[in-house]
């Protein structure tokens, strides 16, 4: 473990630190920008002033499982912090700015503003705490909220004039801090007895508390590992600083909470402790030299206080900036040369203000819990995620955290929170979804990357390799649809098609061929890709762009046809248009026969009447000219998929056929009956008697919404004949689609 001694002078040069992205003339080394402000907040209020009610209710042995359990859930949480801030270059806004940057938009502007949150109201548990202190020691004639709402005041004004100078007076305060330690620790060794300290070893709870409330009373002490981290813009080198200051401050202020543990234990009679609420100072009364006490309960509930409201702005800044919230945009903007965020501190005072005048330390406490354990467990939870992707991008330099720790962290605040209070877990958890999802619902786009598309990657790779492994069955076929679309605007209506066909059940391809040597037109290609890109986006389509240059268009569709997709996702079925001109057919015909030797359906789209609004289905019936299961079965399939549209949901698919006399009327008719119940397709059968199918396809099906016929391709040397064939079968017609089946699917699978 990188535990080296916290320095603020760096063996090699470092970078200058940044105050969210922008340059600052200085920044803090790891011992005034980390260490010291997380220490300070780890020994704040509840050690002096509730530390001793949690030892007297809980005994020595429960509340030295308490300090371990909060000690591992931040310990946990320290290494996926220093993991994820040694991969990226680190700006400003702490916590937020990590999520943001690894879970995506939206969950890092869930946490940002939970996070906020949690460190503006921790102002003012800090203040209210300095309070009690204050008034226990003083009798200046004011009352409590008179005297918390001065001394709010004095740490707004300490906060706005700027970082630099609340650093300087916290070095003060820290020397005063370890004063009162040392007058404690003192006074308690020579108070302790052994006989008193077995005596306090087991729990004794007072009326409404137990082991939990006494978690939830203490954690916020803990809370501090994120001092360091909310001053990420103002550090001189962030990647190192965070994880070892933290570690640092965790391991010292641990073994002080430890050793106090022990000496309240020995030094201190169980009422006396049970009764150490805001009526008595235990810890004071402890000690060698009481004001020495009063001093460092001051400096520590006053530099904690100073901490938050060092730390609430800067993220509050930070989400602005990322401007995930238009309407926070205002609170982005810096003042002086260190983009001091003067506006966010008058936020954060004013909610710290309404906080200290509604509540008091006890209720505050369990609220700040919740919303840090939601999140240190969602810093947890992405760094677990960017170990499992194996993004190449996931390089940390703090070697010591593992997917199975960074797991056990966000299965540890989460079970700690429910544990807790199930009641506001569960209130906290919906306000976390219900941010996330107005940012989803928003759309935000993201400027930076995050392990999003990682996750998605590895599920589609995972996916892809399953699909690959199992064996093909006629009943998990789904249409995978090329369209060649050209740019896509001179054929909107084919587009729409294959958007019909595959809607909510395969994948569309838009295809476009660029005739000519690929070498002279490359520039074209990214040019034509980028339009039907924005083709695609502008239709709203759920589809991909392809584009190939090729010597001639046919090539260019065996082309397209071999290489689009990837494993059991290539394209199974070609959607093209029909051919205005007999001249076309040949090459046509020709790639055709390609396409069917590389076993790929081919849907053929003839139109007549284009439609003003080509996603407005026409009017009329779904015709379906049955002549066997060989295109069939497709043909039936496809007039289903068409149906599954809400536009199309009104159009009744009937499926016709013509035989030669009347005695197989009866029998044609059942078995179309028959077909269309064991394909389970609502399809009315209709049968026709006739020795012309020409005139009865173009008679009854004149008024269709769409005519679906089959076709067999001709033998090399027929293509005209084909041609000319197949525009006499749907003359009249406005709209058909001829299909060729290669058999790959089945309608009773």
């Amino acid at each position: 473990m990188n535990l080296s001694k916290p320095s603020d002078t760096p063996s090699a040069p470092q970078p200058r630190g940044r105050q969210n992205g922008d340059a600052t003339a200085s920044g803090f080394g790891t011992f005034g920008g980390v260490f010291t402000p997380c220490t300070l907040t780890i020994l704040g209020v509840i050690m002096f002033l509730r530390f001793g009610y949690v030892v007297g209710n809980s005994g020595l042995f429960w509340a030295l499982i308490i300090l371990a359990l909060s000690k591992l859930i931040t310990t946990l949480t320290t290494f996926s912090l220093s993991a994820v801030a040694t991969n990226t270059r680190v700006e400003g806004g702490g916590a937020y700015f990590l999520i943001s940057r690894s879970l995506g938009a939206e969950f890092g502007g869930a946490i940002g503003i939970v996070f906020f949150l949690a460190q503006a109201i921790s102002v003012a548990m800090y203040v209210i705490g300095f309070t009690e202190a204050f008034a226990q020691s003083f009798d200046v004639g004011l009352g409590f909220k008179v005297i918390a709402t001065i001394v709010n005041i004095v740490v707004f004004a300490c906060v706005y004039i700027g970082a630099g100078w609340t650093i300087r007076i916290q070095y003060f305060i820290l020397g005063t801090l370890a004063l009162s330690l040392i007058s404690f620790f003192w006074g308690g060794l020579e108070n302790f007895s052994t006989a008193q300290m077995q005596e306090n070893l087991r729990p004794k709870w007072v009326e409404g508390e137990s082991l939990f409330t006494m978690f939830a009373l203490f954690f916020p002490a803990v809370t501090g590992i994120m001092a360091g981290a909310n001053m990420s813009g103002d550090l001189r080198n962030p990647s190192k600083s965070i994880p070892s200051g933290t570690l640092w401050s965790i391991l010292a202020t641990g073994l002080v909470y430890g050793a106090m543990a022990v000496i309240l234990a020995g030094a201190a009679a169980r009422g006396d402790l049970s009764a150490a609420t805001s009526e008595t100072m235990i810890v004071r009364d402890v000690s060698k030299w009481g004001a020495l006490v009063t001093a460092g309960v001051f400096a520590a509930t006053l530099s904690s206080a100073l901490g938050s409201m060092m730390g609430a702005p800067r993220i509050l800044q930070a989400l602005a900036r990322d401007t995930i919230f238009p309407s926070l945009k205002m609170f982005g903007a810096g003042s002086g040369p260190n983009s001091e965020p003067r506006r966010a501190i008058i936020v954060t005072f004013i909610i710290s203000q309404i906080c200290i005048i509604r509540a008091d330390l006890n209720t505050i406490a369990p609220y700040i819990t919740m919303a840090f354990m939601i999140t240190y467990g969602t810093i947890n939870l992405a760094t677990f995620y960017e170990s499992i992707t194996h993004n190449p991008s996931y390089r940390p330099t703090f070697r010591y955290s593992h997917w199975a720790a960074s797991l056990a962290g966000a299965i540890g605040c989460t079970a700690v929170m429910v544990l807790i209070d199930w009641k506001s877990a569960l209130a906290a958890t919906l306000l976390m979804g219900m941010i996330y999802y107005y940012i989803y619902q928003k759309q935000v786009v993201s400027r930076w990357g995050d392990l999003g598309s990682g996750l998605l990657f590895e599920r589609a790779r995972n996916n892809l390799l399953k699909l690959e492994r199992q064996l093909y069955h006629p009943k998990n076929w789904r249409p995978i649809i090329l369209v060649m679309s050209g740019g896509g605007g001179n054929r909107t209506h084919l587009v729409i098609l294959g958007h019909w066909l595959t809607s909510g059940h395969g994948i569309l391809s838009l295809g476009q061929v660029i005739q000519g040597n690929v070498e002279d037109r490359l520039d074209r290609i990214e040019n034509q890709e980028s339009l039907l890109e924005r083709y695609i986006s502008e239709q709203e389509l759920d589809a991909f762009p392809n584009v190939v240059a090729a010597p001639s268009l046919t090539e260019g569709i065996e082309y397209l046809i071999q290489c689009s997709g990837l494993g059991a996702l290539r394209p199974n079925t070609l959607l093209l248009g029909w051919p205005a001109e007999e001249s076309k057919a040949e090459p046509l015909v020709a790639s055709l026969r390609v396409i069917k030797g590389l076993r790929r359906n081919v849907i053929i789209a003839r139109s007549t009447e284009l439609e003003a609004e080509p996603r407005k289905p026409p009017k009329g019936t779904i015709d379906v000219w049955w002549r066997g299961r060989q295109n069939g079965e497709l043909m039936l399939l496809l007039a289903h998929l068409l149906k599954q549209n809400r536009d199309w949901s009104t159009r009744k698919i009937r499926l016709m056929r013509i035989v030669n006399d009347d005695s197989g009327v009866e029998e044609v008719t059942r078995h179309l009956e028959e077909l269309a119940t064991e394909s389970r397709i609502e399809a009315d059968p209709v049968v026709f008697v006739a020795s012309n199918a020409k005139e009865v396809i173009q008679r009854e099906s004149q008024n269709s919404a769409v005519v679906i016929l089959g076709f067999e391709l001709p033998d090399e040397g027929g293509e005209g004949d084909f041609f000319r064939q197949m525009e006499s079968l749907a003359s009249g017609i406005p709209r058909a689609l001829f299909v060729s089946s290669i058999g790959n699917m089945k309608l009773d699978s």
